[in-house]
């Protein structure tokens, strides 16, 4: 095991809690999504657990989603271990990851879609563009010049992995509440 909340009986705790505390139906990817959001879980662990979990009855089918996925919740069994067992996890570490996941689905549920690229200037270096779009709707555009095209990559690819982290502080940001950047 070499996700950073331990063994896995600590993963399973985890995306019990999780999962108890979204309190609805979720598919694999998008729980898939949200165990990621932090690194606090590696894949390859989440992925056995999760079958494990489903095995043992802890987790169950509810039905599909609108796209036809299949659904989960957690059983009444799921629930008893998730309230029962204690595990080594960090009471702020699980807190974190239950607001970034919560932050994610907010994103995922108003339909969100993000577009980004990163372009060369003729002064060698590079632009970055993100924008965000709500129902095709433009509600964030953002450009930044960049001096590598590394750091525009590395840029990019966080910007992918948390649109939400990017447009919640920019917004805090232009709005004067600059302890977001603290918290």
């Amino acid at each position: 095991m070499s996700s950073l909340v331990g063994s896995k009986r600590n993963v399973k705790i985890f995306v019990l809690y999780l999962m108890q505390n979204i309190n609805y139906p979720l598919d694999y990817i998008t729980l898939n999504d949200i165990i990621m959001q932090n690194d606090y879980v590696m894949y390859l662990d989440f992925a056995e657990s999760f079958h494990e979990m489903l095995d043992a009855g802890l987790i169950e089918e509810c039905g599909k989603n609108e796209a036809g996925d299949t659904t989960y919740i957690v059983s009444q069994k799921g629930t008893v271990v998730a309230t029962e067992l204690h595990s080594e996890i960090l009471t702020s570490l699980l807190d974190k990851s239950l607001e970034c996941a919560l932050r994610y689905l907010d994103f995922k549920k108003r339909g969100i879609k993000i577009s980004t690229s990163v372009e060369k200037r003729e002064d060698g270096r590079f632009d970055l563009k993100c924008i965000i779009k709500e129902k095709d709707v433009v509600i964030m555009e953002n450009s930044v010049v960049v001096d590598t095209e590394n750091r525009a990559r590395r840029m990019q690819e966080n910007f992918r992995d948390h649109p939400e982290v990017v447009y919640k502080g920019v917004f805090a940001l232009l709005s004067g509440n600059i302890n977001f950047i603290f918290n």
